[in-house]
């Protein structure tokens, strides 16, 4: 069982793509300016930044950029002891809109299981929420160019009865509710002949908290975020084994990879011109060597 290499392991796969180039709600009541990650309360009514209107550049409302994001998500979106919004999303925000683009962002915190929905309601403008881009979303969203590279990987007890994916034949897993780990996890199920029990969870830390004690054997969710609770958590690791990576001829990590994602922006349909200028962006923070600097800060080391 790997435990304390799996940094390494993300070094390979993501950085690889940079160098080319989902969880419950956040603190209520504790705005910061952008300069810390600013967070607003959950999504509303009144918070529409149109892409056909407004006087502003690209109708935005005083240039904030408002994004939908499924709080906390570590490492990608969550707060620090001191109460701070950071993260990968958080810092590629602040790359991207403020740096690159002059204007300034928020973060709105969204369920993930209606976070797509808030989006086409002009909840917010953008989603930066580790999402995966895909078919079935792409029908109902625009997405950037892809920022990040991740796998679908299972973490277990160390030491228990799942050495091996067949091993958990019989068994449950726990999954986020709506994500790509879910969609993994029910792929496992037919590979295994349907004899594999998923159970969703509103927030992956409640599929962790049921990993923990002992009411499913497995966890099946993006490695970085697994990795994180492997870090923090004794007596759990990676479940070891070739897999996806493999398969599509990557630099696989040291445990088992059940597919291959890419992570991009989400974006209302239609809304053309800012996808454009947020690509135009996104490239600049990969030529400048600052998406590199962000990365390291969170996944390297």
């Amino acid at each position: 069982m790997q435990r304390r290499k799996y940094l390494k392991a993300i070094a390979t796969g993501s950085a690889t793509f940079a160098l080319a180039g989902c969880v419950g709600g956040g603190d209520d009541g504790d705005d910061e300016s952008s300069d810390g990650g600013d967070e607003s309360s959950d999504g509303g009514d009144g918070d529409d930044e149109s892409s056909d209107g407004g006087d502003s550049q690209y109708g935005l409302s005083n240039g904030v950029v408002t994004v939908g994001s499924d709080i906390p998500y570590k490492p990608f979106e969550y707060r620090t002891e001191d109460g701070d919004l950071t993260g990968f999303d958080v810092k590629m925000a602040e790359a991207i809109y403020v740096d690159e683009m002059g204007l300034d962002y928020e973060f709105q915190p969204t369920a993930w299981d209606g976070i797509i929905p808030s989006l086409n309601n002009g909840n917010f403008r953008v989603i930066m929420s580790a999402m995966t881009i895909n078919d079935e979303r792409a029908e109902k969203v625009d997405f950037s160019e892809p920022y990040f590279t991740a796998y679908q990987t299972v973490v277990v007890i160390e030491g228990g009865d799942v050495s091996s994916k067949q091993d958990l034949e019989g068994k449950a897993v726990g999954v986020q509710k709506g994500t790509t780990g879910e969609t993994a996890a029910e792929q496992l199920k037919e590979e295994l002949g349907g004899n594999l029990e998923i159970q969703s969870y509103d927030q992956i830390t409640g599929a962790f908290d049921a990993l923990i004690n002992n009411q499913v054997s497995a966890v099946v969710n993006d490695n970085t975020v697994n990795g994180e609770f492997v870090a923090e958590q004794d007596g759990v690791g990676f479940l070891e084994g070739e897999g996806a990576a493999e398969e599509a001829g990557q630099d696989a990590p040291p445990y088992l990879t059940l597919t291959v994602e890419n992570y991009g922006i989400a974006f209302r349909q239609e809304d053309d011109e800012f996808n454009k200028a947020v690509n135009e962006a996104l490239a600049a923070v990969k030529e400048s060597g600052r998406y590199d600097e962000i990365y390291n800060e969170f996944f390297a080391g």
